[in-house]
């Protein structure tokens, strides 16, 4: 496999590898439906997807095809302390949000979220569905860190999220 090119964002301090998809899916995040149901976030109902990893019997890391649909959220402003996470970008032009700047992304383009690197989230700000692939491990003891929120998540052993405010107290 060829190198593939970067473009880089000052701003952001984001590396993103740029190369093209032949296929369309449809894609989301079980972490950002977890959180935006607790949180009875308005964008919940905009987005949707299918946990693909799943249907194989993956266990060690998770493939998402998801869906965001005008006005939709990924998940809220977040990172995490143990697991890595990376985006592709099959259809439409998310608004890639981090605590540093905004870049609007596009088909073909794809980004990578170190563990306690930047806070990120998807925003469809268009009036088309955007769609990608998420593709995350799942560390053991992970927790999720909200800088926007008073929420806090944190992987229990059963592999299931768990939400207190930041403080530990439960909702």
């Amino acid at each position: 496999m060829s190198a593939l090119p970067t473009l880089s964002f000052p701003f952001l301090a984001l590396s993103v590898a740029c190369f093209r998809a032949s296929s369309t899916f449809c894609p989301e995040s079980k972490l950002a439906r977890a959180v935006i149901a607790v949180l009875f976030h308005a964008g919940a109902s905009l987005a949707g997807g299918r946990p693909l990893g799943d249907l194989f019997g993956l266990k060690n890391f998770g493939v998402n095809l998801t869906t965001l649909h005008p006005g939709g959220e990924s998940a809220l402003l977040h990172r995490h302390s143990k697991q890595d996470e990376f985006i592709y970008i099959l259809q439409g032009n998310p608004t890639l949000v981090t605590d540093q700047g905004e870049v609007t992304l596009a088909p073909g383009i794809c980004a990578g979220f170190p563990a306690q690197g930047l806070a990120h989230q998807l925003v469809n700000r268009t009036s088309s569905v955007v769609t990608y692939l998420e593709i995350g491990d799942r560390t053991p003891g992970d927790e999720g860190s909200y800088p926007a929120d008073d929420i806090k998540a944190m992987l229990g052993p059963d592999g299931k999220w768990q939400f207190t405010h930041k403080d530990g107290s439960k909702y």
